[in-house]
């Protein structure tokens, strides 16, 4: 299989190849662009990669489809997720993982059903199992389809029987439901149904024990059952059943991809009973699973209320499914949930603050984290025209201001709020600024935000924690030996493995348009003599950067300038000083970084973060959680960066054509995975294996907005140029470059 998607892969890497071509050399015509990317479109297209769906040639063979795994959310942080044959491949993996706002962390409550059709006193198990070697039961084999559309679909066709499954997360609730769907069926047949249960926290696993509550009830089709002492209630409900007690462990669960990741990975289960239900060809039954009693409810309701708020997501939007599964995909990470509040902040009340609309960063194991959310916000919610939300995030994080800095995330295992990054309150800017420009709220931003982004420039110029401060030729310096301050954040154990401390280059454009936006929100103000001052001080920010980060004998920017040390490591981080509103360089210069960043770290799925020259550089993200961190930024591809390179290829004037290749060419990444969304990382080298989280909102959100910023659907539109920027003020003269 492998070997198939090598070849696959060195398909699209040699479109890769002509792509860069097209970057390096302007002289080849806008025409041979087309053609290139008409010759894409048409592979994409043609072997059928847009469409989300596995036949039975897939299914069938074990290894290659717990490669491809589905999630669905409930907007609480909560979630069911597993592969696509339905074989449990991570502890994160399970139909119902509750997001509870009286559980620190988020809770994995039951692992699965295992699925029996019983005709004639003959038995077919749907369920697939790894108990270590050994694969039971191998109901992949009676699996004719996986489809993921506006939910995970299955269809199994066995002993005359075609049984449709419809696996639904309720939005707002932790329930679940499954909904399954009699399409053919010779004869009358039973349907068993054995939960499997684990609950724990989401990050551990649990063994066979003797503290389990066996008792458990089960009246007018709904069982109910408390595993253990302060857990929370599980409830099924399985409409016109049947129920058999008979509480037991089943034993050793291999989990795949956690002993891929160098992790524990075998786990015990707990089945509290067994259910049965009669069936026949048209028959639909709806199962329940929730934290609440569903005994006035009703599954085909659920699922209809689902779906229906679903498709109010994509209303508005163009008729494309990929615009389609993007949108799904973004809705995910968009929840409501518990957020503490900094000691320093008494401006929320308890209710308030129960209830704060955030971003999950990605799933399964990522909880909110500032940089994530505010580099998601623009795609995940201003491109969709989610404004409201946009609004609430902002504000949620405003009110957790503490000197001047923004929290790095906000932990759901009790611990602290915790201050240790740069980055993200930079990046609370340029959301911000692209909040306003989409939805033109200056009462809100100004009124509400202003003040925030004052107190945080301020600080950042006095200087805070972990050695941030504005140093005397304007540019800001972070770190402090042994933390770890930018988006390369990997640390083992003492070691940070990209320290990056000094003046790190994309902090640098973050901080120039930090003070840019705050000048120009002052200005919008009234407030015009204190953005002269601010704009002046922009002006230092971009002397001294164009001074010292430029690398005159290669051609690019310096990744970290120190005093006279000077890190000409080659990474995507220098794209920001090109791509972000306020543009730090002129036009030679970034032809220049763009030319050699496609030529040494563009991927079909997103950037390399460190050339393959490089002797730190490093093909594969795999092993132990030391040797995955040790190379999670050291050659590690991230989707993420496609957005700063499509708005940098804008910027230097690049076709539509050419900026709609960049996104054809990653699609095909949406049938791969998490089906319908985007990985968090993937493989240096081809055919770039996604790995890490299974879906990544920052990656997700940037396909989305440049997809929107550019016109990159539809009808063909001239490519919206970035208009100028005013980039400094001096003396009343407004100094300008051109994007």
């Amino acid at each position: 299989m492998w070997a198939g998607l090598t070849f696959l892969a060195e398909r699209f890497e040699g479109l890769a190849c002509v792509h860069k071509l097209c970057i390096a050399n302007d002289e080849i015509s806008n025409k041979f662009i087309k053609i290139t990317y008409g010759l894409t479109f048409h592979l994409l297209r043609k072997t059928n990669l847009m469409q989300l769906k596995k036949d039975k040639t897939s299914l069938r063979d074990f290894k290659e489809a717990i490669r491809h795994e589905w999630l669905e959310t409930n907007g609480l942080g909560g979630w069911a997720s597993s592969s696509i044959i339905g074989c449990n491949t991570r502890r994160y993996h399970g139909l119902l993982v509750a997001a509870l706002p009286t559980h620190i962390e988020r809770m994995a409550l039951v692992s699965k059903l295992e699925e029996t059709i019983i005709i004639n006193n003959e038995q077919f198990e749907l369920g697939v199992n790894n108990y270590g070697g050994v694969i039971h039961p191998d109901g992949n084999q009676h699996q004719v389809f996986f489809t993921k559309d506006l939910f995970p679909q299955f269809v199994y066709h066995v002993g005359g029987v075609v049984l449709k499954k419809t696996i639904a997360m309720v939005h707002g609730e932790n329930t679940t439901v499954v909904m399954y769907s009699v399409l053919d069926a010779q004869e009358p047949f039973t349907l068993e149904l054995l939960p499997l249960l684990s609950v724990r926290r989401y990050h551990g696993l649990i063994r066979a024990n003797n503290e389990v509550r066996h008792e458990a009830q089960f009246s007018h089709d709904v069982f109910r059952t408390q595993v253990y002492d302060n857990t929370p209630a599980i409830f099924i409900k399985v409409p016109h059943s049947d129920y058999r007690h008979d509480p037991n462990w089943w034993f050793h669960f291999n989990y795949d991809m956690e002993k891929e990741r160098g992790l524990d990975f075998v786990e015990d289960l707990y089945a509290p009973g067994e259910f049965s239900v009669a069936l026949q060809k048209g028959d639909s039954l709806g199962i329940i699973i929730s934290t609440d009693n569903p005994s006035d409810k009703d599954a085909e309701e659920l699922l209809a209320k689902e779906s229906f708020r679903r498709q109010l997501l994509t209303n508005d939007l163009p008729e494309d499914e990929i615009v389609k599964q993007l949108v799904l995909a973004a809705d995910q990470f968009i929840v409501k949930r518990p957020l503490q509040v900094s000691l320093s902040s008494n401006s929320s009340t308890e209710e308030e603050v129960s209830r704060r609309t955030t971003v999950i960063a990605g799933y399964h194991w990522f909880t909110d984290w500032t940089r994530d959310t505010m580099v998601a916000l623009p795609g995940l919610c201003l491109s969709v025209g989610r404004y409201e939300d946009a609004k609430n995030i902002l504000s949620a994080f405003a009110r957790n201001v503490s000197q001047g800095m923004l929290p790095n995330h906000f932990p759901d295992n009790g611990e602290p709020i915790g201050y240790n990054h740069v980055d993200g309150t930079l990046w609370y800017f340029i959301a911000v600024y692209k909040y306003l420009e989409a939805t033109g709220d200056k009462e809100f931003v100004l009124g509400n935000l202003l003040p925030v982004l004052k107190d945080i420039v301020e600080w950042h110029f006095k200087g805070t924690r972990h050695g941030i401060h504005t140093a005397e030729d304007g540019l800001l310096f972070s770190g402090e030996e042994g933390l770890q301050l930018t988006w390369m954040d990997a640390k083992i154990g003492d070691w940070v493995v990209t320290p990056r401390m000094g003046k790190a280059v994309e902090i640098n454009a973050l901080w120039y348009n930090a003070l840019s936006i705050y000048a120009t929100l002052l200005e919008s103000n009234g407030n015009g003599d204190e953005a002269t001052g601010v704009f002046e001080k922009a002006a230092l920010v971009r002397k001294s950067f164009n001074e010292q980060f430029w690398n005159e004998e290669k051609g690019y920017l310096y990744d970290v300038v120190n005093d006279n040390e000077k890190d000409d490591s080659l990474r995507p981080n220098q794209l920001l000083a090109l791509s972000l509103p306020f543009t730090l360089i002129d036009r030679e210069k970034g032809r220049s970084i763009l030319k050699i960043v496609t030529a040494k770290l563009y991927t079909l799925v997103g950037l390399r973060t460190l050339s393959p020259d490089d002797p730190s550089y490093v093909l594969c993200y795999q092993g132990s959680a030391h040797q995955r961190d040790s190379c999670y930024h050291q050659g590690t591809v991230w989707s993420w960066l496609l957005g700063p390179y499509i708005d940098a290829l804008a910027k230097l004037g690049s076709s539509r054509s050419l900026l709609k290749n960049v996104v054809d060419n990653f699609i095909y990444h949406l049938n791969e995975g998490c089906l319908g969304s985007v990985s968090e990382i993937f493989d240096a080298e081809p055919p770039h294996h996604p790995k890490g989280c299974i879906a990544q909102a920052w990656s997700v959100a940037e396909i989305l907005r440049v997809m929107n910023d550019y016109n990159l659907l539809g009808e063909e539109k001239p490519v919206p140029q970035p208009e100028t920027k005013k980039m400094v003020k001096d003396d009343d003269v407004t100094a300008e470059i051109s994007a």
